[in-house]
């Protein structure tokens, strides 16, 4: 059926869009290996996945730094 695959990767727009942040802090973020991409021809993207890890990692720094 049409439209029921999940997404591997996603753009720099989107996962800008996804994770709530500008796309030159993604830039940022990738530059500094927070965040693993790929070059495919001219176009960078970026595994869902690790959107999902980074989001994970971010929370559980958060919640640690409060104990």
């Amino acid at each position: 059926m049409p439209g029921t695959e999940k997404e591997l990767a996603v753009g720099i727009a989107e996962a800008s869009r996804r994770l709530g942040i500008s796309a030159r802090t993604l830039a940022t973020l990738i530059s500094q290996n927070e965040i693993p991409s790929r070059k495919v021809g001219r176009r960078r993207i970026i595994p869902v996945a690790a959107l999902e890890a980074f989001v994970n990692r971010a929370d559980r720094n958060s919640n640690s730094k409060g104990r």
